[in-house]
């Protein structure tokens, strides 16, 4: 079994993309055969960016990457412009993509509807090449954030489009796998908005280079709610008491459950914000440390980079090859 999933390079990395993405993604290398993972720095165009930033994020993406627990001898960790199938592969997969369906994107219209510039056809473009990233592998299964699901799903309808009308089995579909807890963490201060580094707010979202006193000062300051007495449960009128239940659970590999119990005895939301700032800190700590002494060799992060875009293109290549076999255009010399 295949398994895929891709990073942006843009921004600096948060508890929400260390829980609902990279955590994931080190448990799953070895369940993979292989684990492929890319870091989309294509995907970073298609809104305004800063092409300096752009290099230096990809190798501060990489290093966290390893440092969290990526080993690169046990999975294909590439950078996404270094293997141009995947570009290739986009445009022809558009010939089974309907304008209508990229329209109806939430993430389309969002990012559109924010942009005070340019709107870019690269944004509207963007599930097709996300669909390119994953079909040129033949994955079977892509971890992904609750948020991907839609994306996941016009995937997912592409590759049954063109295989029915180009031939069966020639791409897989792929199947989602979004974590239990923690598919979605939110801004400790907006908690009905998802943590970002963008879109969120400074003091409500934990960087996951943040230093332990930075980590414990913003979750302390956590928005919880003014209910007396204080009730430590999930609930959908809880949106920060349940966003800090779901952190502490994952921080520490236990259930919402468990927490709810123990919390039974707390004194109050402070007991819960400390335990989670502890537990947050415990669990970054050796990759901030770790991420210290990787991220100065950009040499060294070039060669794994460039090592695992060699291993990518030897599989893209062979399902381009049957794609374009498949559509009609002569073998690529």
């Amino acid at each position: 079994m295949r398994i895929f999933s891709g990073i942006q390079p843009t921004g600096r990395k948060h508890l929400g993309n260390y829980i609902g993405a990279i955590r994931e993604w080190v448990v799953a290398q070895d369940r993979g055969d292989p684990s492929i993972y890319c870091i989309v720095d294509h995907h970073a165009i298609s809104v305004p960016y800063d092409p300096v930033e752009l290099r230096e994020r990809v190798y501060d993406t990489t290093a966290i990457l390893i440092a969290a627990g990526l080993d690169p001898d046990r999975l294909v960790l590439f950078r996404q412009s270094d293997v141009h199938e995947h570009t290739e592969l986009t445009w022809l997969l558009s010939a089974v993509t309907a304008v209508g369906e990229l329209n109806r994107m939430h993430q389309f219209r969002d990012k559109s509807a924010a942009q005070r510039e340019l709107v870019s056809a690269a944004l509207l473009f963007y599930p097709v090449l996300q669909a390119a990233d994953v079909l040129a592998y033949r994955a079977h299964e892509v971890p992904v954030g609750e948020d991907q699901r839609e994306h996941l799903e016009l995937m997912r309808d592409v590759a049954r489009r063109f295989n029915a009308r180009f031939g069966e089995d020639i791409l897989v579909v792929p199947e989602h796998r979004i974590p239990d807890v923690g598919a979605r963490i939110m801004d400790l201060q907006e908690p009905a908005n998802k943590m970002s580094t963008t879109g969120g707010t400074p003091e409500g979202t934990v960087l996951v280079l943040d230093d332990p006193d930075t980590i414990e000062k913003k979750i302390k300051r956590a928005v919880t709610d003014s209910a007396d007495p204080p009730e430590i449960v999930r609930s959908p009128d809880k949106p920060g008491v349940t966003n800090l239940i779901d952190i502490l659970a994952v921080a520490r590999g236990s259930t919402q459950q468990a927490i709810e119990e123990e919390m039974r005895s707390a004194r109050g939301y402070g007991d819960l914000k400390a335990a989670t700032a502890t537990a947050v800190i415990e669990m970054l700590t050796p990759v901030r440390e770790r991420y210290a002494d990787l991220r100065g060799d950009e040499a060294r992060l070039d060669a794994i980079l460039a090592e695992g875009a060699e291993k990518a293109r030897a599989m893209a290549r062979l399902t381009l090859a049957d794609v374009r076999a498949a559509m009609g255009f002569a073998p690529q010399s």
